[in-house]
Formats: C-alpha cells, structure tokens, sequence
C-alpha cells in the first residue's frame, strides 16, 4: 500500500469521526465532505474511476449541498444543550465493533471462496457516459426529475413551517 493511500485513508477516517463528534450541523456536514472526497481519493486510486467520480459529484456535491440546504432552510443551527450521555456512546460502540466484526468475519471468508476473473472489465468512464446518454436516458432523466420534484416538495415543507413558526 502507497503513502496516498494512507493519507487519503487518514482523510476519510478523520472526516467520518469529526461528522459523528462535532456538535454544530454544518461542521458536521463539512466534515462529512471530506470523508466523501478521502472515499473518492481512494476509490480513484484503486481504479475505478466511475466510481471514484460519481462519489465527488453525488455524494460530495449534491448530498451535502442538500444536507446543508436542509439544516438551513429548517433553521437546526442552533447548538444542541443535551449533554451526550455516556451510556449512549457506550451501546453505539458496542453496536460499531459488532458490525465491524461481523463485516470483517464476512470479508476474510468470502475472499477465499471468489472466483479469479478471467479478464478485467473494459466498462471505463467513457463506455457508462455512453450508455447512460444513448440507451438509459429515459431512467436518468426520470431520476432527476423525481430529485427536483424532492427538492421542491422540502423547500415549500421548510417555507410553511417557517410561516407557522412567524
């Protein structure tokens, strides 16, 4: 394994704790954009570049846009006053090195048992650009409309909400 990968690993693991340990909402979803973009850094690094840049668009541009439009517009700014209560933090890291556990036993006897491929897959960026542009375009046109129409339908949730609370 490569230096980057480390720091890039180092990137993602830093931005998914600070999202999980940071109190104000909007430091939580800047955090969790760095975790995204460490996730994209290492998905690009192991060559799966579709991959690597869909979780740049999507996940590091549009999901944490929305999440930061959506604590905005529902005005969950305010710092929280509850104190984090040590046996929550207890049962969610029990509840963390379970799954991890169980994700891992998974990992290391699944390995052993996956066939060797017998050539690498040539379904690069530009091959899925093409066929999401030429032979999937009624699916792709009909899922950002139902995202616009989601976008909408929040906005006019958080302008009624914010007229009823005025």
């Amino acid at each position: 394994m490569s230096f980057s990968f480390f720091v890039a690993a180092g990137f993602t693991v830093a931005g998914a704790l600070a999202a999980m340990v940071l109190r104000n909402l909007i430091h939580c979803v800047l955090a969790l954009v760095v975790g995204f973009a460490g996730l994209a850094a290492v998905y690009l690094q192991l060559g799966a570049q579709f991959v690597g840049l869909a979780q740049i668009f999507v996940y590091a541009g549009a999901v944490a846009i929305l999440a930061a439009f959506v604590i905005l517009l529902t005005q969950g700014v305010e710092h929280s006053t509850r104190p984090a209560a040590a046996m929550d933090w207890a049962v969610g890291a029990l509840l963390a090195c379970g799954v991890f556990a169980v994700l891992a036993w998974a990992v290391v006897r699944g390995v052993a048992r996956l066939p060797i491929p017998a050539q690498p897959s040539d379904a690069g960026v530009h091959a899925i650009g093409d066929a999401m542009l030429h032979r999937f375009v009624l699916p792709l046109e009909v899922a950002g409309l139902l995202l616009t129409v989601a976008l909408i339908g929040a906005v006019l949730l958080a302008m009624r909400d914010g007229e009823a609370g005025a």
